[in-house]
Parts: structure tokens; sequence; C-alpha cells
């Protein structure tokens, strides 16, 4: 369970201190961001108070603004919430004003088509302490990994979330490596520590970023950080994933981490 939000001081270290910065709206945007693609069958009050750390009372009064609002959307059978469809608007807005993700689908779903093996490409970028996708492509195959736009993966432990974190700035990375010495101790924290700075040496020796079982025992990745020409384009990662009986360790590192690498170049050569 995370620490309540008051003991942890995440508000005031997101506002800084500034008088402009209004912690309802956070905590709101907190509930709808606690809500994942498996969550099906919706999330209860105490669900949600578990998963932001906010007060039971809060959650309360926040479920039932964004539930009059159409956010949230209520099934008294269960007496659990999901999400309402003005969520998704803001979602395909979102998506709508990033211009790699549609140049970058080519190039990923060329790429996973000539892998084969029911591999899966994706490109995705920080949220919170997680990594979500904002685009996937993959080729056929009898088995491959369930993910797909929308879904969050671990920051700290999955190959896309160490090349993201390895790209990144310094100051960004430095703030991440505080908030995951928070989240994790003794050696757990080592391991997750230590897998953050191979990755880093690897996109430095190699240009990517390869995994073998630290997110999920069975799956194999490579990744590569991805740095877009345009400004206004936030910090990315390209992934190339799948399960490990087809995704070789000598696969993925010496011809499948190549190819990410230039799928990447590809798209920056474009101008996203």
């Amino acid at each position: 369970m995370r620490k309540r939000v008051s003991e942890t001081g995440t508000e005031a270290e997101k506002g800084d201190g500034d008088r402009q910065f209004v912690t309802a709206l956070y905590r709101g945007l907190e509930i709808l961001k606690a809500f994942r693609p498996a969550d099906k069958a919706g999330l209860g009050n105490s669900e949600l108070a578990e998963r932001t750390g906010l007060p039971n009372s809060t959650v309360s009064r926040l479920t039932f603004t964004l539930l009059k609002s159409g956010y949230l959307v209520y099934d008294e059978g269960t007496g659990r919430y999901r999400m309402g469809l003005p969520v998704l608007s803001l979602g395909y807005a979102c998506l709508a004003g990033m211009q790699v993700r549609e140049t970058a689908q080519v190039y990923m779903q060329k790429l996973a088509d000539d892998c084969g093996d029911g591999v899966l490409v994706a490109l995705g970028g920080r949220d919170d302490m997680a990594v979500t996708y904002i685009a996937a492509a993959r080729s056929e195959g009898v088995i491959s990994l369930q993910l797909n736009v929308g879904s969050r993966i671990s920051l700290a432990r999955s190959a896309m979330g160490r090349a993201y974190i390895a790209g990144t700035h310094e100051a960004e990375r430095a703030e991440i490596l505080d908030r995951i010495r928070d989240r994790y101790e003794g050696d757990k924290l080592t391991e997750v520590l230590r897998g953050i700075e191979d990755a880093q040496d690897q996109i430095a020796r190699k240009g990517f970023y390869a995994n073998f079982g630290d997110w999920q025992r069975d799956v194999h990745a490579v990744s590569v950080p991805y740095r877009s020409p345009q400004p206004d384009t936030p910090m990315l990662a390209f992934n190339l994933g799948g399960y490990a009986f087809s995704l070789t360790r000598d696969r993925l590192e010496n011809e499948l981490g190549p190819k990410l690498v230039d799928l990447s170049r590809m798209v920056s050569r474009t101008g996203y």
C-alpha cells in the first residue's frame, strides 16, 4: 500500500510551494490515473484510497465530483466506479497531438512483421512511476504479450522504463532515482538500481538495453530511448519484446536490438 499523500509530501513537491498549484485538481487527476486497463470490474473507494495514498474521506468527495461531471460512472450493483467517456476524449486528444506516434507506427509494424513469433513493438512515455504505451504493433503469432495502447508497465523494472531513465536529463533521472529509493528497500532496491545502471551502460556501448526477465520472468525485451527533434515532444522509448522461448538472448542482442536502434534513427530522420 502506498504511503498517505500527507505523509510523503508528494503534493508539496509537485507544487514546489507555488500558490498557483491547485491541490484539489491534482488529487482528482490522481484518482483518474489510478485506473488500469485490467480494472474491467471497476474500483471502489477503498481501492482508490489504497492506490493513491489519499484518505478515504477525500477519495469519497473526489469520486462524487468526478461522477457528477461524467468522468466516472458508478455501478450500483457492485459499488464500483469505472471511467466515463470524457476521459477517452482526453486520451485521444493527447495522442492526436503526438505526430511521432503516427510516423513511428509504420516502421514499428514493419519491424514486428519482419520479426514474427508474436513479437510486440511499442512506443511509450513516462506516466509518474510507470511507462504508458502510446503506440503498439504486433506480428502474427500464436502467443504475444497482451499489451496495447494505454497499458502501463513499471518504470523501474521494465526494459522500456530503464531505457527511458537512461536517456532522460540528469535532473529528471535524479528525481526518479529518489522516488525509487522511497519505494524499494534492501536487496530489491539494490537489484533495481543495478538494473538501471546496467541499462545506462548498455545504451552507452550498444545503443540499446536488453532485459532478460527482470520485469516478468518469462519475458525478454530490448529498448531504446527516443528524444524527438521536435522540442514539444516528450521523452519517449521504443521497446521490442516477447516471450523468452522465442526471443533468445543471442537473437535479441545480435539481431533485434540493432534493428530497434535503426528504427529509432529512421523515425528521428523524419523530423518527429
